[in-house]
């Protein structure tokens, strides 16, 4: 029988997705160029490619339109998490982009499936805003591409308390390391990540939940993106100080 890494079924499953709504081939970047394609909708849809493109270059507004207690847990880079009402989001959004209402946004909720960015991109259509596309593929398909996640503090600490299958991985050097972490952490650089075979990270569930720290959000984010090559696929990473994330998660 043929053995697949979790990465590669996460791409299968990826396909599986985009090829039920018309869109997929059988190439990655047909994969990362793919829509849904879906008709009638008011705003255009963005592709993975041009997601990460406008992640890494910060040129338009991201909006989680999920609840907060979803944006803690995980969220595309640079994305903004708005707590206000239906009645006051176009008001919030406003300050937010302080008012210019051309400015780009794109709107991302929980996949094909989720109806939260198409309520939201509508609502602000409505309210006068003349730039919003929305990345629809969402958070499923941006994880099992290998995308960057964030975890926030809130979100770290739920994690800690409830999931004991999940492993925390320290990105700092050795010697920080031994001078002490998280009780259940374990010692992984980015440099290491890049040939790691076995321990610490799992081999019996490549879906294991995986939490990145480090010194700081650059040290983590390194980790991360080192491990997105690798066959693990739920990784986050946390982009405060090791010392914040300490102080809470230390606390009884």
């Amino acid at each position: 029988m043929e053995h697949y890494s979790f990465r590669a079924v996460a791409k299968i499953a990826a396909i599986s997705v985009l090829m039920f709504t018309g869109q997929a081939t059988a190439q990655e970047a047909g994969i990362l160029s793919a829509t849904t394609g879906e008709s009638g909708q008011k705003t255009e849809e963005v592709s993975t490619e041009q997601m990460r493109r406008i992640v890494a270059d910060g040129s338009s507004v991201i909006l989680d339109t999920r609840p907060r207690s979803e944006f803690v847990n995980g969220h595309i880079p640079g994305a903004n998490n708005l707590s206000a009402s239906p009645s006051d989001l176009a008001e919030a959004v406003g300050q937010l982009v302080s008012g210019d209402k051309a400015k780009s946004l794109i709107l991302y909720c929980n996949g094909p499936f989720c109806q939260a960015s198409r309520r939201v991109s509508d609502l602000l259509l409505a309210a006068g805003f003349t730039n919003v596309r929305r990345y629809q593929l969402g958070m499923p398909i941006w994880r099992s591409l290998g995308g960057p996640t964030v975890v926030e503090i809130e979100g770290v600490a739920r994690v800690y308390k409830q999931d004991h299958t999940a492993v925390f991985l320290d990105a700092r050097s050795t010697e920080e390391f031994a001078k002490g972490s998280l009780p259940r952490a374990l010692h992984l650089t980015a440099e290491q990540a890049k040939s790691v075979q076995g321990s610490p990270m799992p081999l019996d569930d490549f879906n294991t939940r995986i939490v990145v720290f480090g010194r700081g959000a650059e040290q983590a984010r390194a980790l991360a993106a080192a491990l997105s090559i690798r066959p693990w696929h739920n990784v986050a990473y946390y982009p405060g100080k090791f010392e914040d994330l300490e102080a809470v998660l230390r606390t009884p």
